[in-house]
């Protein structure tokens, strides 16, 4: 991948979508007789910048959590950040939101922040038509909406770093500012936690945005990684935010 640090995205060299939940989601639909609620207003605009900087200033990170969430990892994740009384950002994927409300409503009851991550995280979404694109954003903004009570996501990261011109517009005409990284911690890659650690220590000069997984596989070393990191950069003086808006 190319460092987002250098504001460029980049684009995984394999194609990773996810398959989408059979069945009815947790949310359910309303039976018969049940009044219509009314439809929530739309999101103010923001920049379409992709966003890297934190709101906590320049000696501070903000930790985001990719692909879930997931009913055994996000739990583990969300007690790590607990214990260490860190607010993270959370991107979603559609599909997997809607399939886990409870989660969902687990990590914005925690103060945590949501991003959109695509219904069903394609890696190749800057090569496919605005339509396709408008599909996987705006329909994952509605899952994670309708699956965490009406909190909607704030922000809006690309499956691989894939922005388009036209993706970042339409996410930031909803609300949610397109989200980029710094630190791409290799985790997904399941190095070992010592790797992990060593990675996010050593890349921690590019700038303040840590990506991290809690889906798509065992998360162990994410856990593991995150236990050690998390009080680590504590000690270092660093300031936990969010990306700004």
């Amino acid at each position: 991948m190319v460092a987002a640090a250098l504001g460029v995205t980049a684009v995984a060299a394999a194609t990773s979508v996810w398959t989408a939940q059979a069945g009815q989601t947790g949310g359910g639909s309303a039976g018969p007789g049940a009044s219509a609620r009314p439809a929530a207003p739309k999101a103010a605009p923001v920049s379409a910048v992709i966003a890297h900087a934190s709101d906590r200033g320049e000696h501070a990170v903000n930790i985001t959590i990719d692909d879930g969430p997931d009913p055994v990892w996000t739990p583990r994740v969300l007690q790590v950040l607990r214990d260490n009384g860190v607010k993270a950002t959370f991107c979603m994927v559609g599909t997997q939101a809607e399939a886990h409300p409870d989660l969902v409503r687990q990590v914005v009851a925690a103060g945590h922040r949501l991003c959109d991550h695509t219904v069903s995280h394609d890696t190749t979404m800057d090569t496919k038509p605005p339509a396709y694109q408008s599909q996987q954003i705006v329909d994952a903004e509605r899952q994670i909406t309708k699956a965490s009570g009406g909190v909607r996501p704030m922000y809006y990261r690309a499956p691989g770093g894939a922005f388009t011109p036209y993706s970042r517009k339409l996410a930031a005409s909803h609300g949610m500012r397109p989200l980029g990284w710094n630190v791409d911690s290799k985790d997904f890659e399941r190095p070992g936690t010592d790797a992990v650690v060593a990675t996010v220590k050593g890349e921690l000069a590019n700038g303040p945005t840590i990506l991290f997984h809690d889906a798509g596989g065992d998360r162990s070393q994410t856990v593991a990684a995150l236990h050690t990191l998390l009080p680590w950069l504590t000690e270092q003086g660093y300031a936990f935010g969010f990306p700004v808006r």
